[in-house]
């Protein structure tokens, strides 16, 4: 018997000699949508152990191929429901929240998923004595016209009055390969014989490569960025909806005019589309109403160097990654000789 004793001693403490050597383990939440993925890529890359929390995590296989075997597990949480939170974030030592919508769908709403799910993701963290990095949105403001920016703004300060020394991103938008917009307006261009310019397309963004955003979380993960405080990520320029829509078309040599696009007849036209049950509206009115603003990195944060470039980090132009996966709204793909536009 105490040989058996003696053998589960060492077990034991063999075990925990084990364990205290793992690398930290990161919870994403939302680690397979389109920012998810690289956010985990990039924290596969560093050597971290990801722990990713998503809804079907049936659905979550491409993740794996991003990390060594065993590096990188799925496992299953809804933001609705908090003890999926829990469960997912016990034992991590970093938690960062990637949860975003663009429109609302069912039980999906942006109060459910972007306020609600962000404050219990929060407490969760700080249950679990988890540092957190949140993702928010250039934009995200308490008193905003959108739900969209007024859930993200209240998600904001929930997660600062629970966890104060969280670390808040908010980029403007995102580009690259499953990007919600350069994509949109190639596939458009396919079949459309003209492209609206909503609002006149003056609405100014800073399109900021994923890749970067990815980057700024490693950093916060790894403690080289300061903590308590709100980032603005934006890439290396500014430019219209026009600027945006006319380097799409050279990027995929298609020409297409470009038609101004009231802002009121715009709202209504999402307001219809949303309405249409089973399918992705390709505008909504609350995406209008957001348009109306700028999102572009404020000079405050440029002052105070809480950007990309005070991080280190250089950013990416547009021009660089968007022929990279925009070949294929090319009149013949990858073999379309330069110049023979559309």
């Amino acid at each position: 018997m105490s040989g058996v004793s003696d053998a589960a001693g060492f077990t034991g403490v063999f075990t925990a000699m084990s364990l205290s050597n793992l690398p930290p383990l990161v919870t994403v939440f939302g680690g397979s949508g389109f920012v998810g993925r690289h956010v985990v890529r990039a924290l596969a890359q560093r050597g971290f152990r990801v722990r990713v929390a998503v809804r079907r995590p049936d659905l979550a296989g491409h993740l794996q191929p991003l990390g060594n075997v065993g590096q990188i597990v799925a496992v299953q949480a809804n933001l609705r429901f908090r003890k999926s939170i829990d469960r997912a974030v016990e034992g991590a030592d970093y938690v960062v929240n990637c949860v975003g919508i663009l429109f609302e769908s069912g039980r999906n709403t942006f109060d459910s998923v972007q306020e609600f799910g962000a404050r219990a993701v929060a407490e969760a963290a700080r249950a679990a004595g988890a540092t957190l990095t949140h993702i928010s949105a250039i934009g995200a403001d308490a008193q905003s016209d959108s739900t969209y920016g007024r859930t993200k703004g209240r998600a904001e300060d929930a997660v600062r009055s629970i966890v104060p020394d969280a670390i808040i991103l908010r980029p403007s938008i995102i580009f690259g390969p499953e990007d919600n917009f350069f994509n949109k307006f190639a596939e458009m261009s396919r079949f459309a014989p003209a492209l609206p310019l909503i609002g006149g397309g003056h609405t100014k963004f800073q399109p900021v490569y994923v890749g970067d955003v990815a980057e700024a979380v490693v950093k916060s993960v790894e403690g080289s960025i300061a903590r308590g405080t709100v980032y603005e990520l934006g890439g290396p320029e500014v430019m219209t909806f026009r600027q945006c829509l006319e380097l799409m078309l050279k990027t995929i040599d298609r020409k297409r005019p470009l038609v101004s696009l009231p802002f009121g007849v715009a709202s209504l036209m999402g307001s219809v589309a949303s309405m249409v049950p089973l399918i992705t509206p390709p505008l909504t009115s609350d995406q209008v109403t957001l348009l109306k603003k700028d999102t572009i990195v404020s000079p405050q944060a440029e002052a105070e160097k809480r950007t990309l470039e005070g991080m280190g980090i250089t950013p990416t132009m547009a021009e660089v990654i968007l022929p990279t996966y925009l070949v294929r709204y090319r009149p013949q793909g990858q073999y379309t000789r330069s110049g023979k536009a559309a």
